[in-house]
């Protein structure tokens, strides 16, 4: 738990400060001198005996009690400080804006657990080091500007990158987004972004808590943890928003397996989010833009009513809408359309997008909003757009616009795009409380990722039966490495994955003996592969359709004489479109199942799904619909298509076996050829590392 003299002191001392506010420490205290902060504030500066108004004393020895500490030193004083503070003064609250800690050297590495060791030691809570601070209603504890006017309905922002935070906050607050505190963790030596998360949880009070929180972040310590309460908070009413950054330095990973050339971090930030229910977002303009979204009442549907005086915005908006999965249905047929429409100018169109021209008024745009919000049964939300050319005001349609969002219980979206010509107006209509999208294409991004993230999936999941003692003996008999043939059959055939009955050869006579035994014919045809080189492919190492004796013995002989070949895999021939199943194991993240397309496209194409264990067949089959080669699975142009029913089961299997062997290090099943009847995998390699 996060100590309450962090959240909520009563008397706090700036460590470092100074009269100029250029200075962190004169900065920090201005700020904390300007909050709402009403208790005692205490100064500590050899050079001064009075700062910016406030008593100064020379060193923290001579400080009475204290609550909490705002550190602006160097960071070779802060190890002594906290001491003196933590033990002698009854500090529990610490914020250390002061950088040269573990970002920087050893040296700074070891001040930096020194301090932590001793914060732990009483209980107490660090924001920092290396950060720009925390506020909250209760004060701000910080040294960077703008300070938001603070609201406990406003968002909750956590951050590991201090001027990051600077420039969220600036955008957000130029529209008209709220905040209710901001924390900006920095090194995050005790406090990071998933402990904040899980003080947020813990905490929570549907009534007082905010129910929006924002997250910036350059690394994931804890994604078990970060998933646990982020799925907590937003099955209790909460909505998440979030920025990964950095994905592309991990993204490239040298590997012998399809699943591992595709298991990218940045994948596993994706997975993680969907688990969870996060929103995720790739910049400061989007991050904001979600959260503004999310301060509106709850989109129900996905029918949009464009209502505009600027045709340009309004076919904008639909294409991003239309493109993101949303519907801007037809209005033009519709029995109340008539009588709309004779409510306005000539030249109006109420065929959605709703448009009422550049000359359209505030009474008329009343008349819109209430035939969309009483008539239209066929829509679930609007967004308004209405700027100015700069010849007249637009408050008293800006007013208008307040007064609807107050009485109409279907989302409204103010885009108002003008933020020249009518800047006062628009800095009116935000003191209202209102939010203001200024560019409708960025909005209709948002309301599409907003409405198309899914609900966090259940902690607990029903997973398919599967044989987990037949699994566990099958691992422990076996070394690290990739399982030989025999081994990773028992691993399949005790999870219930479908596969191609084989043989695996090294003689030709039991080559023969076995194209005897199945018949080898036209009518059963045979696979023959190589064992032993990794991309079977690559090396010429697979031969399909193998009709006759003759033809086993050249082909076995000729496969036998590929380099690193030790034996041919040899079955009878299945036919059905390329599927594929991968998973991998990454430390922190545990396993991640990818699915998709399979055969020799899938790196090429990468039209995949992933999904962090566990996974069921309900999930699958959803996720399964978001591929772009969907249709493919559907069957095409005669194509029989896949069995999605067994397909999803097959997924839901793998996750189950990866759960009862977290020993399996990186597993492919590509192809699993699928039909109508079956779903079976026709290649395996699984790789264990204990």
């Amino acid at each position: 738990m996060i100590n309450p003299k962090l959240l909520n002191p009563q008397s706090i001392v700036v460590c470092g400060a100074s009269s100029d506010i250029h200075k962190p420490g004169g900065k920090s205290l201005k700020n904390l001198l300007e909050s709402p902060f009403k208790g005692q504030i205490y100064a500590v500066n050899p050079k001064e005996t009075e700062v910016q108004g406030v008593k100064c004393y020379a060193k923290v020895d001579d400080l009475p009690q204290v609550d909490c500490a705002i550190l602006c030193i160097a960071a070779k004083f802060c190890a002594q400080t906290v001491d003196v503070l933590a033990k002698e003064k009854g500090c529990r609250g610490f914020i250390i804006v002061s950088a040269g800690f573990s970002e920087e050297s050893h040296e700074g590495a070891e001040i930096e657990k020194h301090i932590v060791d001793t914060i732990n030691s009483v209980g107490g809570s660090l924001i920092g080091p290396n950060c720009t601070g925390f506020l909250n209603v209760n004060y701000a504890g910080c040294f960077d500007t703008p300070i938001p006017k603070l609201d406990p309905k406003g968002v909750d922002f956590i951050t590991g990158s201090g001027a990051t935070a600077v420039f969220i906050k600036e955008y957000g607050m130029s529209n008209g987004l709220k905040f209710n505190s901001v924390w900006a963790v920095g090194n995050s030596a005790q406090l990071g972004i998933e402990d904040v998360l899980e003080h947020l949880d813990e905490t929570f009070d549907p009534e007082k808590s905010s129910h929006v929180i924002m997250l910036y972040m350059e690394k994931i310590g804890d994604p078990q943890r970060l998933l646990k309460h982020s799925r907590s908070l937003i099955n209790k009413g909460c909505h998440i928003a979030a920025i990964k950054s950095g994905g592309s330095a991990a993204g490239s990973r040298a590997a012998s397996s399809h699943t591992g050339a595709l298991a990218t971090n940045d994948a596993a930030v994706d997975a993680l989010f969907q688990k969870a229910g996060i929103v995720r977002c790739h910049n400061r303009q989007e991050l904001t833009t979600v959260c503004g979204v999310f301060m509106h009442p709850e989109i129900k549907g996905k029918r949009c009513a464009v209502i505009t005086h600027a045709g340009g915005p309004a076919v904008m908006l639909t294409d991003v809408l239309s493109n993101g999965g949303m519907e801007v249905p037809s209005l033009k047929d519709h029995p109340a359309s008539p009588a709309l429409l004779a409510k306005l100018f000539g030249g109006s169109s109420v065929g959605n997008p709703i448009d009422f021209l550049a000359t359209g008024t505030a009474e008329q745009l009343g008349y819109i909003i209430d035939t969309v919000e009483n008539e239209y049964d066929e829509i679930d939300f609007s967004v308004v757009i209405f700027g100015s050319p700069g010849l007249f005001s637009n408050k008293e349609v800006y007013d208008l616009l307040d007064e609807k969002m107050k009485t109409c219980k279907k989302p409204i979206f103010p885009v108002l795009p003008s933020i020249i010509n009518v800047k006062d107006e628009i800095n009116d209509f935000i003191a209202k409380g209102r939010i203001n999208f200024p560019e409708e294409c960025v909005l209709g991004n948002a309301i599409c990722k907003v409405y198309n993230t899914p609900k966090p999936q259940p902690e607990h999941v029903e997973l398919p039966q599967i044989d987990v003692a037949r699994i566990r003996a099958t691992v422990e008999r076996c070394k690290d490495g990739y399982m030989e043939i025999a081994d990773y059959n028992e691993l399949l055939d005790a999870a219930g994955i479908s596969r191609k009955k084989s043989i695996e050869v090294s003689k030709k006579e039991d080559a023969l003996a076995f194209a005897k035994e199945v018949g080898c014919s036209k009518d059963v045809p045979l696979v023959m592969k190589v064992v032993g080189p990794l991309h079977k492919s690559d090396v010429g190492g697979v031969t399909l359709g193998v009709k006759d004796l003759d033809t086993v013995s050249k082909e076995f002989d000729r496969l036998m004489a590929i380099k690193d070949t030790y034996a041919v895999e040899m079955y009878p021939m299945l036919d059905g479109t390329d599927v594929y199943i991968g998973a991998i194991k990454d430390a922190k993240f545990g396993h991640q199942i990818f699915f998709g397309l399979g055969g020799i496209f899938i790196e090429v194409l990468k039209d995949v799904q992933s999904a962090l264990a566990p996974i069921t067949a309900d999930e699958a089959k959803v996720m399964l619909t978001k591929l772009r080669g969907y249709k493919i699975l559907q069957g095409v142009r005669g194509q029989e298509p896949v069995n999605i029913d067994l397909y999803a089961d097959q997924i839901a299997r793998i996750s189950a076996l990866v759960l009862a062997a977290p020993e399996i290090a990186e597993m492919d099943l590509n192809p699993l050829l699928g039909n109508p009847r079956y779903v079976t995998a026709v290649d395996a390699r699984i790789r264990l590392e204990k």
